[in-house]
């Protein structure tokens, strides 16, 4: 299958590397991370502040997409590039985090889920072909299969349950994304998904079956559920390891700094999460010295910015004092000030990174970093 995804430099102390993905709306530098926009928009930024911060790459999400506004519109407005005015990339969950979140909304088969929409109480039946579908129909640069994620401290009968279903789904999936590529003209990527629980035979066994299908990419799901974070990091490692090396590796639903540089080291090459933006909209703000919230007393009279060392736009302008009267008087200036700062700061994180690695530094950038953010040290 085409490859579509280069790998320029590693790091010779860690698994670290810099990589670019050739997408339908142009390169991508890797690592990336990738803004959360669920329902077609990145929660109070507009597209021109993400191509300000510097994105080309956004994820949507299938499921809530196809509740609201529908297919229909969507179709009508020529895709979800021209809905959105979005001109760069967009990867579209495939509503596989929903199928675990709003457990009392669905029932899963091996046929596909129906979910009872929270909007309005309404039935509905997706299979994973249908997925693919609505994907094709939004015009996705990269896609996921529909798949079944299980919760930290699941059976064992759970999980393999899940990990059956979730590959007989790719496997159907597969075959509906080829007949649309080949009979539609459809140019976006389909990325499969590597399951298992806590099992680390079930995810080797997942990860042979995704690699099996050559896919264009692959991403690493069923981590960040809850599980403590040195479970997460040893599961982290040992999927990872499994992977081949020319394939992009996306791992799915992490978004702050030490999550981030950890899955770095780890050779993981993309991540999202809506963590840097929701935490922003709670105040909540990141600095090189750690994060903190705005609404504290001490903020009050503290008119030095939210972080001294960082360029953006927010920070060359506002002080704390400022965006804490904001926050204290729910003005919505707070969310935009705060989601812009704070998704400056994880682009930055990650462009740093991507640096440290072609110099060959990654683990010392890596550390330093952490130092000051964990411990607050300067």
């Amino acid at each position: 299958m085409e490859n579509h995804f280069t790998v320029y430099s590693e790091d010779l102390a860690s698994k670290a590397r810099t990589g670019v993905l050739e997408l339908p709306h142009g390169k991508v530098e890797t690592p990336v991370f990738m803004p959360v926009g669920t329902n077609g928009t990145v929660k109070a930024l507009t597209n021109e502040d993400l191509k300000d911060i510097g994105f080309d790459i956004i994820l949507s999400n299938t499921y809530h997409l196809f509740l609201r506004p529908g297919e229909e519109v969507i179709q009508k407005a020529g895709g979800l590039h021209q809905f959105t005015k979005w001109d760069k990339n967009i990867l579209t969950d495939s509503g596989g985090f929903q199928v675990f979140s709003l457990s009392p909304f669905r029932k899963i088969s091996s046929e596909g889920v129906t979910f009872k929409s929270h909007i309005d109480g309404s039935n509905f039946f997706l299979t994973p072909e249908k997925i693919v579908e609505i994907q094709v129909m939004l015009g996705s640069d990269i896609q996921m299969q529909l798949d079944v994620c299980s919760s930290w401290g699941a059976s064992r009968k759970e999980a393999e349950t899940a990990l059956d279903i979730t590959t007989l789904w790719m496997e159907r999936a597969g075959i509906r994304w080829q007949t649309a590529r080949d009979e539609e003209n459809y140019p976006g990527l389909f990325f499969p998904i590597v399951q298992g629980n806590f099992f680390k035979d079930l995810r080797q066994k997942s990860a042979e079956l995704v690699i099996s299908t050559d896919p264009q990419g692959i991403a690493i799901g069923g981590l960040s559920v809850g599980e403590p974070e040195d479970v997460f990091f040893e599961y982290l490692s040992y999927t990872a390891s499994l992977l081949p090396s020319n394939k992009p590796r996306y791992l799915m639903g992490i978004g702050s700094p030490d999550y981030i540089l950890g899955a770095i080291e780890q050779g993981i090459d993309m991540f999202d999460c809506v963590f840097p933006t929701r935490n922003a909209r709670n105040g909540n703000v990141f600095t090189r010295k750690g994060a903190f919230a705005l609404k504290k007393a001490e903020n009050h009279l503290d008119f030095s910015p939210i972080d001294e060392e960082c360029s953006c736009k927010v920070c060359r302008t506002y002080s704390r004092a400022y965006l804490r009267h904001l926050f204290k008087s729910g003005e919505i200036l707070c969310s935009i000030l705060a989601s812009y700062h704070n998704l400056y700061f994880i682009n930055e994180l990650v462009k740093n990174a991507r640096e440290a690695i072609r110099e060959g530094r990654f683990i010392e950038f890596k550390n330093d970093f952490l130092k000051k953010y964990l411990e607050g040290e300067t």
